[in-house]
């Protein structure tokens, strides 16, 4: 038995109505879930991207929590990718670089595919990249 898929990834940010309104408006996700000081939940395709903060998701849920969730976080830039065709890449970098996002990197892989690389406002690495990078 195997997984299926990636349901949620994660990334820990230190501002969150930065990223809400990077991942919001920059990016156009729709935002489903948020709580102040905590989180802020995005939908991407079948798929959600959960924004926390560090420090918050560091503290352990109280002993009669209605959902026990426990402890993560990260520090330092994480990394997400989202997948594109080759003309979809050429869209989003002439938009990220239209909301004055500075694209870091863009390349082709020697295995074919597209990338380019791109910071969200808490240091983040995200990526936009052809499927085909991977095989897929």
């Amino acid at each position: 038995m195997t997984p299926a898929a990636i349901l949620e990834a994660a990334l820990y940010v230190d501002d969150l109505d930065a990223a809400e309104a990077f991942y919001g408006e920059t990016l156009g996700l729709t935002r489903i879930s948020a709580v102040e000081g905590r989180h802020v939940f995005f939908r991407c395709g079948s798929a959600l991207v959960l924004l926390f903060d560090a420090e918050a998701t560091e503290v352990p849920p109280a002993q009669d929590a209605r959902l026990p969730v426990p402890p993560h976080g990260a520090r330092g830039p994480g990394h997400l990718c989202f997948a594109a065709s080759g003309d979809e890449i050429v869209r989003w970098k002439a938009r990220l670089q239209n909301a004055g996002v500075a694209i870091e990197a863009d390349f082709e892989w020697p295995q074919g595919g597209r990338s380019i690389y791109f910071r969200d406002p808490a240091g983040n690495s995200l990526e936009f990249a052809e499927p085909k990078i991977w095989g897929l």
